[in-house]
């Protein structure tokens, strides 16, 4: 079907990804309904990568496969999302954002580039008409997003589980994944990401490799801006005066799952706890 537009669905993404945004936006300042707005961001990528595919129409099997990765990371996290806070309730994030229509509309905007930006590698593949045999780095991409989603998806299935459970309330979630890892749903998102991009780079010629920005974006973007940043701060307040929530922190990866070291603070309890056993068996002995 050739091209719309400018050759690399640059702009067309852009005017897609802006008026979808900005009808979710209006949504939200209208009616304060807030529970819309992760599930608007995960589906503009299934949107944005599907309509580039039908666009192009070429169908290469390199196109078709990553568009279905990322329509189904898309499908699979918006509807996680909106089952999840239409359960939860409000979007505590936007507490501070309901009344302020220029606060409501930044977020909205930075979500809009986020789309678009992280869609990069996507994109140019679909409107690329190069199409080489498939090589190792595709493979390699796709065992990457794989696994990837993989950890995403299961540590988003344990911290419902914890956070439904009774016996869960007023604790923080450090099980499963969460015991290696303080954000590991953050750390198969990253991963998966760099996953498309290392799927895409058979293709891509001279200025496309600029697409790497789109990776790089959502690295930095969870790292040090709206993902861990955040979540920590809230943590923070929520339990930083809790012995063990300190000690979960000060022994627990932020993002890369490893496992759990131990602390000085932690490793003086620990000997001084050896000790006191040692003296009060040697007391009951003598």
């Amino acid at each position: 079907m050739g091209t719309v537009i400018d050759s690399h669905f640059l702009a067309l993404t852009a005017i897609v990804t802006v008026g979808y945004q900005f009808f979710f936006f209006v949504i939200t300042a209208l009616l304060k309904f807030d529970k819309v707005t992760d599930f608007a961001g995960s589906t503009n990528f299934v949107i944005i990568a599907v309509l580039t595919l039908v666009l192009k129409g070429s169908w290469h099997f390199r196109q078709i496969i990553l568009t279905l990765l990322v329509v189904l990371w898309g499908l699979r996290l918006g509807l996680f999302l909106l089952m999840r806070i239409l359960q939860w309730g409000e979007d505590r994030r936007f507490d501070e954002m309901r009344a302020s229509l220029s606060k409501l509309a930044i977020f909205w905007t930075f979500q809009a580039v986020w789309v678009w930006t992280v869609s990069l590698p996507v994109t140019i593949v679909n409107a690329s008409d190069r199409d080489p045999s498939v090589q190792a780095a595709d493979i390699i991409g796709w065992i990457i997003w794989s696994i990837g989603i993989s950890v995403e998806a299961t540590a988003d299935q344990q911290k419902l589980t914890f956070k439904n459970s009774p016996d869960s309330r007023g604790k923080w979630c450090c099980v499963g994944l969460w015991k290696y890892s303080r954000h590991p749903n953050y750390f198969g998102e990253i991963l998966l990401w760099w996953g498309i991009f290392v799927a895409a780079t058979p293709v891509l010629n001279g200025a496309e490799w600029l697409v790497v920005l789109g990776p790089l974006f959502l690295t930095l973007l969870l790292l040090f801006v709206s993902g861990i940043p955040l979540l920590e701060e809230s943590a923070d307040k929520k339990f930083g005066n809790v012995a063990g929530y300190r000690a979960y922190k000060s022994t627990t990866s932020p993002l890369i799952p490893l496992p759990p070291s131990e602390s000085s603070s932690g490793r003086a309890k620990l000997n001084k706890q050896r000790t006191d056993k040692r003296w009060v068996e040697n007391a009951l002995t003598a």
